[in-house]
Order: C-alpha cells, then sequence, then structure tokens
C-alpha cells in the first residue's frame, strides 16, 4: 500500500510562492496519476491539478498559469509550485495517488494524504 504525506504548507501574503510536496511510500507498487486537490472551509473538495506518470498535466481554470506541477518517479515525489497566490487560494491542499499494487494480483488503489494548509492572506 502507499502512505502520502504532504509538506510545505503555510501562511503567505498575497503574490507569495509556495512549493509543496508529496512523498509516496511503501512496497510492490505503481503510481499512474498523482493530483493535489484542496478544500476551502464550507467548500467541497475541488480538484487543483494532476500528472500522470507520463508527465501528462492538467490543472484547474483557476489555477493554470499560476500553479506548476510536477513529479520525480524516482522519488515518488509530487510537487506543487504555487505562484502569485490569491487569498482565494486559501483550502488544505490533499495529495491524492491512484496506484497499482504488484502482486499476483494486481490491485488498483486510491489513497490520500492527510492534507497541508495554505493560508494566503495579509
Amino acid at each position: 500500500q502507499v502512505q502520502l504525506v504532504e509538506s510545505g504548507g503555510g501562511l503567505v501574503q498575497p503574490g507569495g510562492s509556495l512549493r509543496l510536496s508529496c512523498a509516496a511510500s511503501g512496497s510492490r507498487f505503481s503510481i499512474s496519476t498523482m493530483g493535489w486537490y484542496r478544500q476551502a472551509p464550507g467548500k467541497e473538495r475541488d480538484l487543483v491539478a494532476t500528472i500522470t506518470s507520463g508527465g501528462s498535466t492538467n490543472y484547474a481554470a483557476s489555477v493554470k498559469d499560476r500553479f506548476t506541477i510536477s513529479r520525480d518517479n524516482a522519488k515518488n515525489t509530487m510537487y506543487l509550485q504555487m505562484n502569485s497566490l490569491k487569498p482565494e487560494d486559501t483550502a488544505v491542499y490533499y495529495c491524492n495517488a491512484q496506484y497499482l499494487v504488484i502482486g499476483p494480483p494486481l490491485r488498483n488503489y486510491n489513497s490520500w494524504g492527510q492534507g497541508t494548509q495554505v493560508t494566503v492572506s495579509t
């Protein structure tokens, strides 16, 4: 199984930057797609960005051109570089991974991290 641990959250002023990291650990797994999601108080959890093992990315319209998702497959680590942060970006950011556990049998799983708080405020 895969355990995900986020880090890098914190307090930043509008216009500032943060870099989030998500480290995946476990054994006999192969991660296909990883992604960042966020949830603000009183709102649903929304997709921020995803990245496949091949490097294909997808971004929410609200963060495109400001955020950059990346991953280091060798380290099983995903990153989210957040620039030009806005107060509306304030949320708990969650790491997600879709992965296969190599058996046999092969098993498909989805895991979430505990989340890291990002606060953008003056």
